[in-house]
């Protein structure tokens, strides 16, 4: 994270001593990345953080792939997912479908209405974007509050659950979830950020858009079970730790380390008087992958511009864009809708639907959002990706219907 913080009771030197009630110490516990070279939090404990009293392995949800070949751009339809099995009593960690995936990242989904066990990711960080319904993260830092739109960033190694809240806790609305768990740490771009870390004036969104969580828990509970997903000798393997003590027993932290929320809509598009690249949309980046938001704006103003994109050529990355809002009426044809993935994966030309420069012309304003993910290694179908797939969006840009989109898709 980007700037410091601090919640609840810590002492006033760092390794120092800090006594409970009781004359007892607390626990302090360094959260922190890259062998103690990068950021960290400081947390401190009620009860010891490693006691554990039991551990047992855990079946993880299917994650086999198959590999893109023969090689096609794909057309999911998520929302299928959600409509297979009974959502309301999923969960967001048990219940994850994998979409997509590579040795860099995994991209699931979930349509979910019960609560989540507590869950640790001890592979990397995750970025969940909340696609419908609200939700409170509980975490051992404290609480977030989550809704449409949200991205909730979450550091590895963070003990955390997933709480349906609102309609999405009374079994009429699920709560649906795009997972990216990256293999490594996800943060702000770096052009965007300051030597010292503080947002520049260029980039488009800053500190005051992040929401980090509410004051820490301290909840008194003994023989808790977390759901631990972590390295194996065979990949990504399970573990169910049973700690003698709640892991969420701090009574304060501070640092730079800590789960937050971002709101797509606080997310400011920069455009120009031409078509502006990918690039330009980014939010987060991480080990050869990058998230980016394509959200409502103003187009291209240059008199002669054309608002859609050029067609372009995935030469170094497989392109995942996932559609959330607005209207999609103008890509019929191609079966493009909300809750869809596309894929356009290297080695593959892609770009607007026939006709859709020509229907773009003189458009001021697109209103479509999406998140899209690029990464840098090819990307193989998950178990989630077999189930819902268009079968003939493939050949779409050959006679089966045309439209205009202003995505970069």
């Amino acid at each position: 994270m980007p700037y410091y913080r601090v919640a609840g009771a810590i002492p006033p030197k760092r390794h120092t001593q800090f006594r409970r009630p009781d004359g007892g110490l607390y626990s302090e516990e360094l959260m922190g990345a890259e062998g103690f070279s990068s950021d960290s939090a400081l947390l401190y404990h009620a009860h010891v953080p490693s006691a554990i009293v039991d551990s047992r392995g855990w079946d993880l949800p299917d994650l086999t792939t198959t590999p893109n070949h023969p090689l096609r751009p794909r057309h999911l339809r998520l929302h299928a997912l959600g409509e297979q099995g009974n959502w309301r009593t999923a969960d967001a960690v048990t219940c994850r479908r994998l979409v997509l995936g590579n040795a860099d990242v995994r991209i699931s989904y979930a349509a979910v209405g019960a609560g989540s066990p507590l869950y640790r990711n001890a592979i990397g960080d995750e970025c969940v974007y909340v696609e419908g319904g609200t939700a409170t993260v509980e975490t051992l830092f404290g609480a977030i509050d989550a809704g449409p739109g949200d991205y909730v960033v979450i550091p590895r190694g963070t003990t955390h659950r997933w709480v349906p809240t609102g309609d999405s806790a009374g079994g009429s609305t699920p709560l649906r979830l795009y997972a990216i768990e990256a293999n490594s740490h996800i943060t702000p771009p770096k052009r965007y950020l300051s030597a010292r870390g503080q947002f520049l004036e260029h980039a488009p969104y800053c500190e005051r858009d992040l929401r980090p969580p509410g004051e820490p828990p301290l909840i008194e509970a003994t023989d808790v079970e977390v759901y631990v997903k972590h390295r194996g000798a065979q990949g990504v393997v399970g573990s169910i730790v049973t700690h003698a003590t709640h892991p969420f027993d701090v009574v304060g932290w501070d640092g730079c380390l800590y789960p937050y929320a971002f709101n797509l809509a606080d997310f400011e598009p920069i455009t120009g008087r031409v078509h502006q690249p990918p690039p330009v949309h980014q939010v987060f980046e991480a080990t050869n992958l990058v998230v980016c938001n394509f959200v409502p704006r103003k187009v291209d103003y240059h008199p002669l511009a054309v608002p859609v994109p050029y067609y372009h050529s995935n030469v170094d990355s497989d392109e995942v864009m996932f559609y959330v809002g607005g209207n999609y009426e103008a890509r019929k044809g191609s079966g493009i809708g909300l809750g869809s993935i596309s894929l356009h994966p290297g080695g593959h030309a892609h770009g607007p639907q026939p006709g859709a420069a020509e229907a773009s012309l003189g458009v001021e304003r697109f209103d479509e959002t999406a998140v899209m993910v690029d990464t840098f290694r090819p990307l193989e179908l998950g178990e989630g990706a077999r189930a819902c797939e268009d079968p003939d969006y493939a050949w779409s840009w050959a006679g089966r219907g045309s439209g205009a989109t202003g995505m970069d898709a």
